[in-house]
């Protein structure tokens, strides 16, 4: 029986440290050489400290700032707690929340009379998303240019430079990170 259980036991060794420690080493080397800034999860700087990342949305309520797409996590933006409302396209509640969303929107900027893109009224599968489209940007762009005393004209433009074109040119929609293009609109002072 010992002839059966030590190869056993020998394998399982094996298996142990290549698959709990060699692999994980390999895999988490490689990713710190190659990938550094996304591996430690693309962490956003101001004056030396983190305000965030590119790659998870943040609530921004100010005026001043353009809003991110509404989160379905509580709190919002949890990242612990990604997940999606899972109301279908039928669901009476998914209308009332977008409903009650545009109505907001519409207080905080009862002058702008164009329709409210959807992606300001619904949240996004992961409930995460850092990004907004550019038609909810040029939503927006009047009520942070009267926020911050600047022409819609230079909004606008800051808008057009942090659009993001589709990923490879085929991949998703183009986009607008929330967070970086808040940033750059602090800097234009």
């Amino acid at each position: 029986m010992l002839k059966q259980l030590l190869p056993s036991f020998l394998v399982l060794l094996v298996l142990t440290l290549i698959t709990g420690l060699v692999y994980p080493l390999l895999v988490t080397g490689m990713a710190q050489a190659l990938f550094h800034d996304a591996a430690n999860g693309s962490l956003v700087k101001k004056n030396g400290a983190v305000v965030g990342s590119s790659l998870i949305g943040q609530q921004f309520d100010d005026p001043r700032y353009f809003w991110s797409r509404p989160s379905a996590t509580t709190p919002a933006y949890a990242g612990g707690a990604s997940s999606g409302s899972n109301y279908g396209p039928l669901n009476p509640a998914l209308k009332e929340m977008a409903e009650s969303r545009a109505s907001a929107l519409r207080a905080a900027d009862s002058g702008n009379l164009t329709p409210i893109p959807v992606d300001l009224c619904t949240a996004s599968a992961s409930g995460l998303d850092p990004h907004i489209s550019p038609a909810a940007a040029y939503w927006q762009a009047p009520r942070v240019a009267r926020a911050r005393n600047l022409p819609v004209e230079r909004i606008r433009s800051v808008i057009a430079a942090h659009t993001e074109n589709r990923t490879l040119g085929i991949f998703g929609e183009p986009r607008v990170n929330v967070l970086l293009l808040n940033l750059s609109l602090d800097e234009e002072r």
